[in-house]
């Protein structure tokens, strides 16, 4: 299987140094000095007490690239729109897109069934440009679990988990589905082929939407948050609005909202993704961890009063950096 990695970051860079490492047909598209520091050394990857360097093909011109089997997408939820029109000429025929951002997928609707089906998200995929450019058919649902760091360029430091969930729009197990959850498996990796894909979306975006801003506000620890007297009552009515929302749209979420918030408090001294961007001083995955929970709640009439606030309050906060949009 061919395979493409739209992104060599954190998750990418894992999944290229692997991908490679197994014998998979494998390119990553990247850039500057990330493309250079892959071409003359590879991507390290430092995992469970040793060093391991894969050798991907890669370059920065999807054309150079062309056509794959699959394009796995592992960029920054609010950099995908851009890349779109960028992908092009790795699309064949049956070229299979699949989406390893976190937040919620601009393909969401497609085959979802009911009053909304094809319904296209705004805060997601402004102008509905990938949905136009990339085509919701190509779509196979990804829930990424590992937590990874980029250290430096082509250098990336595993943290924990290796589970990658698949899924497809409409709950089938297709032939591509299953030929990707196999190339996965061969790599190392745990990949999972999901009939309700959507139920393993909201289950991580019920933490994202509500610790991700939260920490970018207070600079706080998923430990810390979970379990200050003050800041969990504000965790919790933000998931509960979530789980209304999603729950309106037939989601099951199949877990206890404080055993989820316990869970994540017992990571510890961890700083989230949103955090570190703020940090860094990179943009921040404000509109698909917590502005998409917005539109869905608009779209299904379910009020999210505290989410609001705190989505003004991050957008606010990232703003002052000139780190949203």
């Amino acid at each position: 299987m061919k395979i493409a990695i739209y992104g060599a970051g954190a998750i990418g860079g894992y999944l290229g140094c692997e991908l490679a490492r197994a014998g998979a047909d494998v390119t990553v598209i990247a850039r500057n000095r990330t493309l250079e520091a892959i071409r003359e050394n590879g991507i390290t990857l430092h995992i469970e007490g040793e060093t391991r360097v894969g050798w991907p093909a890669v370059t920065d011109d999807p054309a150079e690239a062309g056509p794959h089997d699959a394009v796995i997408v592992a960029v920054k939820a609010n950099a995908a729109p851009v890349i779109a029109p960028e992908m092009a000429p790795m699309l064949g025929p049956e070229t299979t897109v699949v989406t390893a951002t976190n937040g919620v997928p601009w393909w969401y609707f497609h085959d979802h069934g009911g009053e909304l089906a094809g319904t296209r998200l705004e805060t997601v995929d402004p102008g509905g440009i990938q949905w136009q450019t990339i085509g919701p058919e190509r779509a196979i649902g990804c829930v990424v679990y590992p937590a990874a760091e980029a250290v430096a360029p082509g250098k990336i430091r595993h943290i924990s988990l290796n589970r990658f969930s698949l899924g497809e729009p409409d709950g089938s197990k297709s032939d591509r589905v299953r030929r990707l959850s196999d190339t996965l498996k061969a790599a190392g990796f745990s990949a999972p082929v999901r009939p309700r894909i959507r139920d393993e979306i909201w289950l991580k975006l019920w933490g994202n939407l509500s610790f991700n801003p939260v920490s970018a506000l207070t600079g706080a620890t998923l430990g810390q948050m979970a379990y200050d007297p003050l800041v969990r009552p504000v965790i919790v009515a933000m998931m509960a609005e979530a789980q209304a929302v999603g729950e309106a749209l037939g989601v099951s979420f199949g877990l206890d909202l404080d055993k989820r918030i316990d869970g994540a408090g017992k990571v510890g001294a961890h700083r989230t993704s949103m955090l570190q961007d703020l940090d860094a001083g990179r943009k921040m995955e404000i509109d698909a961890l917590v502005c998409a929970v917005q539109e869905l709640g608009r779209l299904v009439k379910v009020d999210t009063p505290t989410v609001d606030i705190v989505a003004a309050l991050v957008k606010m906060r990232a703003q002052v950096d000139d780190l949203y949009p």
